[in-house]
C-alpha cells in the first residue's frame, strides 16, 4: 500500500486500522457477535422444548435468523471498514497524477453517431434497417406483417 495514503492533509502520519478494529472493537459489534451463538444455541435447544420451538417457527424468528446469521454481521460491520479504506484512496490515479484505468465508455465507437448509449446493436435490433432480414420493414423478414398469417 502506498505510504502517502496514510498521511492526512497536515502531514501527520495516521495509524493503519485493521479489519478487526471495525468487526470487533465497537460496543454494538461485541453485542452482536455475542448474541449470535446464543441465538443458534437457542435454536438447537428448541428441538427439545415445545414452547421454544413455537417461537423459533414464527415469522419473527425467520427475520431474526437473517439478523443473527454470521455472514450478515460480517457484511454489515465490514461496510464501515470498506468505506474507511476506500475513503483514504485517491478517487482516480495513483495519487501522483497517473491514471489507473483508461476505460472506453462506448465499445461500439464506430456507430456513436447513429445510436445512443444503451441502445442495442443494429445486428440484433429488428427496428433498425441495418439488421438485414431481421428488420420488420424488410419484405423477406418473418417479422413483416405481410408474412404473418392468422391461425
Amino acid at each position: 500500500m502506498n505510504a502517502a495514503i496514510n498521511i492526512d492533509e497536515h502531514g501527520v502520519n495516521l495509524p493503519q486500522q485493521k479489519l478487526a478494529d471495525w468487526l470487533w472493537h465497537p460496543w454494538y459489534a461485541k453485542i452482536w457477535w455475542a448474541t449470535i451463538p446464543v441465538w443458534w444455541a437457542g435454536m438447537a435447544v428448541s428441538t427439545r422444548l415445545l414452547p421454544l420451538a413455537a417461537f423459533y417457527e414464527s415469522a419473527l424468528a425467520g427475520f431474526l435468523n437473517i439478523l443473527f446469521f454470521p455472514m450478515t454481521a460480517l457484511m454489515v460491520l465490514g461496510v464501515g471498514y470498506a468505506q474507511h479504506v476506500l475513503g483514504r484512496r485517491p478517487i482516480s490515479g495513483d495519487g501522483n497524477g497517473a491514471e489507473l484505468l483508461n476505460v472506453d465508455l462506448d465499445p461500439f465507437g464506430d456507430e456513436w453517431d447513429r445510436r445512443q448509449w444503451g441502445q442495442p446493436h443494429p445486428s440484433v435490433d429488428m427496428y433498425d434497417p441495418m439488421s438485414g432480414t431481421l428488420y420488420v420493414g424488410n419484405p423477406t423478414s418473418a417479422n413483416n406483417g405481410t408474412n404473418i398469417t392468422s391461425s
